[in-house]
């Protein structure tokens, strides 16, 4: 699905010298990670993004996208591969998805409760009967339950990120690390080119305000830099 939706071509015989250093570069971090190499791929993006993807940690796939292997130096490449890299080492695709089925099956089970009690209450006396009502109610719940399990399904996501973030310090430098996440948001007005699907799965993301922080999947780029910095103190 990611190789399709983002039009990822996977690097089977390296065709320069680019491409080259990217697959010896993964091939050192995931041995120093303790996993199995993953496939490697570019996808065509103007945007500076990378993202991790795969059902099991011995059989992923890590891409990046082309402006960000044209703009950013070498070092903050191999740490935006190193942060992708400690997603698949943590599993972390794995576990989101996991996370988002079983939030989901619990907006349905306390949607139907909440419906079935509303319905008890306002039928009373009437045998309970399932009506209009019953069904409108069992919506309304699905919307409000929703949007609370989408809330904490992107508060997991984002402190994954911070762990990715980690991970990529550990298995680069912490200074390539902070380096690669300041250019990300130097770059950020540069229109972002990756299917909606696959944005909890890059490293760079949309801003959100408000509100709406609360359901990005990715913390700001300078609360990130900020607990890095922490990190090294």
């Amino acid at each position: 699905m990611a190789k399709k939706s983002t039009n990822t071509q996977i690097i089977t015989q390296p065709r320069n010298e680019d491409e080259r250093w990217l697959m010896e570069t993964v091939a050192e971090l995931s041995e120093k990670a303790g996993i199995k190499m993953p496939e490697v791929g570019i996808f065509p993006s103007q945007q500076s993004n990378a993202f991790a993807t795969g059902w099991n940690k011995n059989d992923a796939l890590v891409a990046v996208s082309t402006g960000l292997l044209q703009r950013f130096r070498r070092e903050e490449v191999r740490a935006v591969m190193a942060h992708e890299i400690g997603h698949v080492a943590n599993g972390d695709m794995v576990t989101l998805s996991l996370i988002q089925g079983v939030v989901n099956t619990f907006v349905m089970f306390f949607a139907r409760i909440a419906a079935h009690i509303v319905n008890n209450f306002v039928n009373r006396g009437q045998g309970g009967e399932r009506g209009i009502g019953y069904f409108v109610t069992v919506i309304v719940f699905d919307i409000i339950f929703g949007i609370l399990a989408s809330v904490i399904v992107a508060w997991f996501s984002r402190k994954r990120e911070f762990r990715a973030d980690e991970a990529g310090a550990t298995l680069a430098s912490p200074a390539a690390m902070i380096s690669a996440l300041q250019r990300l948001k130097a770059e950020q007005g540069i229109p972002d080119q990756m299917p909606d699907q696959m944005m909890a799965f890059g490293i760079n993301s949309h801003l959100k305000d408000g509100f709406m922080k609360l359901l990005s999947t990715h913390p700001p780029l300078d609360d990130r830099i900020a607990a890095l910095m922490q990190r090294g103190r």
